[in-house]
C-alpha cells in the first residue's frame, strides 16, 4: 500500500513527489498494542509541546504508577490534580486526561475492537465530546493507533511548517488552504502528512 500511495502522490503533486523520493520509503505504522484510552492520553500530553518535552512529562506521569506500563483510567481519576501537575501536566491537560479516563469507563471511548468499526468522522464527532479532546487529538489516534490512510491534520504546526518549507512559502499556510491543497492527496493524506513531518528532519530519511 505504501508504494502504491507514494506513486499516486507523486503523480498528483510533483513537489510532494520530489520530497517522497528524497525521504525514501515511508509507511504509517500504527501501534496496535495501544488502547484508544492510552492513545488519547498520549496525544493530550503532546499537545502544543515538542516531542522531547512531551516524552519527558509522559514519562513522569507513568512513573507515578510503578509496576504498570501505563496508568489505568481508575488510577488517573484517583490521583490528586496537584500530583499530576507536579509531573508536568498543565491544569487544562490534567482536566483533559481525567475526562478521558472517565470516558473510557463510561463507554464514550469505544473498545479497541469496536473503534475499528467506526469511520473517521464518526470517531471525531464522538470523541470530541470529551473535555480537552479536539479534532487534532482524535486525528493522532486515527493515524498512529488505527493507521487510517486518509487523515490530514491541517492544524498541526509540524505539518504546516513542513508544507511551508517544502513549497517555499514565507508563512505557514492557513489550515483551510492546506486542506484545499490536500484534496489532491486523497485517499493517502496520512502519508502526505507523515512526509511533511519528516521534511523538518532534514534531507536524510527519518524512517516512519
Amino acid at each position: 500500500m505504501s508504494r502504491q500511495a507514494t506513486r499516486a502522490l507523486a503523480r498528483r503533486d510533483e513537489v510532494l513527489g520530489r520530497l517522497l523520493a528524497r525521504l525514501g520509503p515511508l509507511a504509517i505504522e500504527p501501534d496496535r498494542t495501544e488502547t484508544p484510552f492510552r492513545s488519547l492520553v498520549t496525544a493530550v500530553a503532546y499537545q502544543q509541546l515538542t516531542g522531547r518535552a512531551a516524552q519527558t512529562i509522559l514519562g513522569r506521569v507513568k512513573a507515578l504508577f510503578p509496576g504498570r506500563r501505563f496508568p489505568r483510567p481508575e488510577d488517573l481519576l484517583a490521583t490528586p490534580d496537584d500530583v499530576l501537575r507536579a509531573a508536568g501536566l498543565s491544569r487544562p491537560k490534567v482536566a483533559a486526561v481525567k475526562a478521558i479516563a472517565a470516558a473510557a469507563l463510561d463507554g464514550t471511548i469505544p473498545s479497541g475492537r469496536a473503534i475499528g468499526r467506526l469511520d473517521d468522522e464518526a470517531l471525531v464527532e464522538r470523541l470530541t465530546t470529551i473535555r480537552g479532546v479536539g479534532r487534532w487529538t482524535v486525528e493522532m489516534l486515527l493515524i498512529f493507533k488505527l493507521g487510517r490512510p486518509d487523515v490530514l491534520p491541517a492544524t498541526d504546526y509540524g505539518v504546516r511548517k513542513g508544507f511551508a518549507l517544502v513549497y517555499g512559502l514565507d508563512d505557514l499556510p492557513h489550515p483551510r488552504a492546506l486542506l484545499a491543497h490536500g484534496e489532491r492527496w486523497r485517499p493517502y493524506r496520512s502519508l502526505a502528512a507523515l512526509a511533511l513531518w519528516r521534511a523538518l528532519d532534514g534531507p536524510a530519511p527519518a524512517g516512519a
